[in-house]
């Protein structure tokens, strides 16, 4: 399994989401959309091994995660306003305990919580934080090859901030690697992590 999530500290968490505004209004949930969307869509269909989860954190209120399954979802289209509106709908509801996972629709799902509680529930993925000034995420021999995908039960979680500190501590499972020396855009960083996985590079995340 493929996990990516993605914090919006200043993402709205609760209330009417002006999906004219994502930018400014919202707290940057443009950036949340493009980022679902780079985790999930390919070309003609939705990637079945992968994992979304945002945490929208700006308020008002308590901080919220929704959560997009892969191998689950259906009727998600290519667009960011289609996207955005997913969001909206369910940010106008009471957010969920946290620990309660709610079924919003197929493969949509709803909760409260922060990373460290996100954390805690993939215990047993390795949990890479992508960090420009770090190691390289891959291995230093690695090469690109157009081998088959493994089937290997890898599971790996990708944790993307945005212009905001993590503050998450760096033990245990969680490892912090760098994909280039330049801070990427959240979209674009997913995508080389994909590109990664497909091609079977080999990871330095021990």
């Amino acid at each position: 399994m493929r996990r990516f999530v993605i914090i919006g500290h200043r993402a709205m968490s609760q209330g009417k989401l002006p999906i004219s505004d994502l930018a400014s209004g919202a707290g940057r949930v443009d950036v949340l959309v493009r980022a679902i969307m780079s985790s999930l869509l390919t070309s003609h269909g939705i990637r079945q091994d992968t994992e979304v989860i945002i945490h929208l954190q700006g308020g008002p209120g308590p901080y919220r995660r929704i959560k997009f399954v892969g191998n689950e979802l259906r009727g998600m289209h290519a667009e960011e306003r289609s996207v955005a509106g997913l969001i909206g709908k369910i940010i106008k509801q009471p957010t969920p305990p946290i620990g309660i996972w709610r079924r919003v629709s197929e493969g949509l799902y709803e909760s409260g919580g922060d990373i460290d509680d996100t954390v805690r529930e993939h215990s047993q993925s390795k949990i890479v934080v992508l960090d420009a000034e770090q190691t390289s995420l891959w291995s230093l021999d690695a090469k690109i090859t157009n081998n088959e995908i493994s089937k290997d039960d890898f599971d790996v979680t990708f944790i993307l901030s945005d212009d905001k500190p993590l503050g998450l501590e760096i033990s245990g499972n969680i490892v912090s690697r760098s994909i280039g020396s330049q801070w990427l855009q959240g979209h674009i960083a997913i995508g080389i992590c994909h590109f990664l996985l497909d091609q079977n590079v080999p990871l330095n995340v021990d």
